[in-house]
């Protein structure tokens, strides 16, 4: 089977992305299928390029035995040829990938882009939230929320 390519994207890459790219990598590692995705993750914005995944973010994965090894960078039109699927953390972050893809038109080979809680299973929410400004509570609800997510999204993609 051919290599899936994902990107995982929030505002900033600190704290959704690069926790969506931990579970998706953590997820394939224990089935053995590394060899099958490339994964990465990117932020709308250019605020934090270079940066390691928040601190909280990173202790929170840590818990669950998670590691986040990304570095924040900012998603690019190349992304859209360069991967398969654009997952995106909020509706805010759905728009602005959808406009920034608006600017290559629509032709073939282009990422398909999707809300990441689409392939939630057990969760209802709309949204993966943006744990920045609130406590500890917050980290671990977007961890539950992508580690749901992630596991709907490989089912999906291994599913034929």
């Amino acid at each position: 089977m051919a290599e899936q390519r994902l990107l995982f994207v929030c505002l900033g890459n600190i704290c959704r992305s690069p926790a969506a790219e931990g579970v998706f990598l953590h997820l394939i590692a224990q089935a053995g299928l590394e060899d099958r995705f490339v994964v990465d993750s990117a932020g709308t914005g250019g605020w934090h390029v270079g940066n390691p995944a928040d601190r909280r973010m990173r202790a929170a994965a840590e818990r669950r035995g998670i590691h986040l090894p990304s570095r924040a960078r900012q998603i690019e039109l190349a992304d859209f040829s360069s991967f398969d699927r654009i997952l995106t953390m909020d509706d805010d972050n759905l728009q602005a990938v959808r406009a920034l893809a608006a600017e290559l038109g629509s032709r073939p080979g282009l990422a398909l882009v999707e809300p990441m809680t689409s392939h939630c299973r057990r969760f209802g929410d709309q949204e993966v939230p943006d744990p920045y400004y609130g406590g500890e509570q917050g980290f671990e609800h977007v961890l539950d929320l992508l580690e749901d997510a992630c596991s709907g999204l490989l089912e999906t993609l291994t599913r034929d």
